[in-house]
């Protein structure tokens, strides 16, 4: 698919088919996509987690207050280990960089997986401690990112956007 169309097609997707499987082939995928994220230093700080059990997707559910997330046959968990960002590039790196490349590897995930014609949501309203401790996570390792993986149940309609003139200042 090309790249015009896969920005195209993108949407939050909170319904999922769960006749469909999301195979390991597919997962590996956008991880691999997700590594190829630019990131500061090249330090990549990026961790993911990813949900497959019934169990483990309904204690993450619960975690985030989102119950239809566990309809998904997978949930990627983008998480960032902030301590190598700080030790190169002091505060700016440890609260923007590595949530920067954190972010990039997740948007590059929700592209990859249309481009496989899967459909996903980007979740950041959670809980941060109950996502952790759901996860087992060690902190300071932190989630930024909750993306339920599956095959869309929905019809796509394209949602609304500001227009260019609103939000871009030419100089």
């Amino acid at each position: 698919m090309e790249l015009t169309d896969v920005l195209a097609k993108r949407r939050s997707v909170r319904h999922f088919n769960t006749k469909l499987a999301v195979t390991d082939e597919d997962v590996q995928a956008l991880l691999e996509a997700a590594i190829s994220a630019p990131s500061a230093g090249n330090i990549q700080p990026w961790r993911f987690y990813v949900v497959r059990s019934s169990e483990a997707r309904e204690r993450l559910a619960s975690a985030l207050s989102q119950r239809w997330a566990a309809a998904a046959p997978v949930v990627i968990v983008v998480a960032v280990d902030p301590r190598p960002c700080a030790a190169r590039y002091g505060d700016r790196g440890e609260y923007l960089y590595s949530i920067q490349d954190t972010a990039a590897a997740a948007e590059n995930m929700l592209l990859a997986a249309v481009d496989r014609g899967l459909a996903s949501c980007w979740i950041g309203a959670f809980d941060e401690a109950a996502v952790t401790a759901a996860l087992g996570m060690t902190p300071p390792i932190a989630p930024v990112a909750i993306l339920p993986i599956g095959r869309s149940a929905e019809s796509s309609g394209k949602p609304a956007r500001r227009p260019l003139a609103e939000v871009t200042t030419w100089l």
